[in-house]
């Protein structure tokens, strides 16, 4: 990875994934993951989709976590992908949120991903493009020792860039910082459905995130700013630049991207990213 990046991150039942692709990639979007989260549909189908209608773009499900599917099924549909990509695709392994909630214990989670990984290079017949997602000091420590990249979801904080760089004690591992993002000239509507949207994410990234201290009331814009990208064109430049300037190597825009999804992608493809890319 050279200089800064973006990327944009879609839920498994976001529609109109194909057009949604091509807009991101005719903005300078270096990376499209999708969501792996319970409850909003199977990631792999609007993968293939957004594979099927771009060319360069990284793609890739962001996470699997491998307490719900084997490591064997993982590279499967990894498999599928990379073909479907052309050499484009990246796996993400995470320990997963909520599983709780479904029934699913989760032990051992760093000796779980570490066997994971593993077993997928092994069953690819080589070492593919890996991505963790993780929070906590030995998760992080093992991104910095197996993984490409490092990704922190939920959040938009700068001040947790210095906490992950010290945990992964390594400099070669990217950091990827992603968030609920709405983006709109009407920075104040923009704001209040972030606030929405972002709210069911605050208990759990809050009892993670070791910088926030005290109530995380997000009628704080403070608060906000710390969990989502929200706001005008300039307002959400202002939020990626401290993120940059704190040493984060790629920012993803979760959806909805704005009050109209296609029409906040746009704004930020506009607007906000060719302030940090040379085209």
């Amino acid at each position: 990875m050279s200089g800064p990046e973006f990327g944009i991150g879609l839920r498994g039942d976001t529609p109109h994934v194909q057009r949604i692709a091509r807009l991101a990639e005719e903005a300078g979007f270096a990376v499209i993951s999708v969501f792996n989260d319970l409850g909003y549909g199977e990631p792999l189908p609007p993968a293939l989709a957004a594979a099927s209608v771009t060319e360069r773009v990284r793609l890739g499900v962001a996470c699997y976590n491998p307490y719900t599917l084997t490591p064997a099924e993982i590279a499967t549909q990894f498999a599928a992908l990379d073909a479907a990509a052309h050499g484009r695709a990246f796996v993400g392994l995470a320990r997963g949120a909520w599983l709780d909630q479904a029934g699913v214990a989760q032990p051992h989670p760093v000796e779980t991903i570490r066997a994971a990984a593993a077993a997928i290079n092994q069953a690819i017949g080589r070492r593919v493009p890996l991505l963790i997602g993780g929070w906590g000091p030995r998760t992080v420590a093992l991104a910095g020792e197996i993984a490409d990249e490092l990704k922190l979801g939920g959040s938009a904080n700068p001040d947790l860039v210095s906490v992950m760089r010290e945990r992964l004690g390594s400099a070669s591992t990217a950091i990827v910082f992603g968030a609920v993002t709405v983006v709109d000239e009407d920075g104040r509507a923009a704001r209040a459905m972030a606030r929405e949207r972002v709210a069911m994410y605050v208990d759990v990234i809050g009892k993670l995130d070791p910088t926030l201290r005290g109530p995380l009331d997000l009628d704080s814009d403070d608060v906000l700013d710390r969990f989502a990208f929200a706001g005008t064109p300039a307002d959400v430049a202002r939020q990626v630049r401290g993120l940059f300037a704190a040493g984060v190597q790629r920012v993803e825009f979760g959806a909805p991207f704005g009050l109209e999804p296609e029409r906040g992608l746009g704004l930020l493809g506009a607007e906000v990213l060719p302030q940090f890319l040379r085209r």
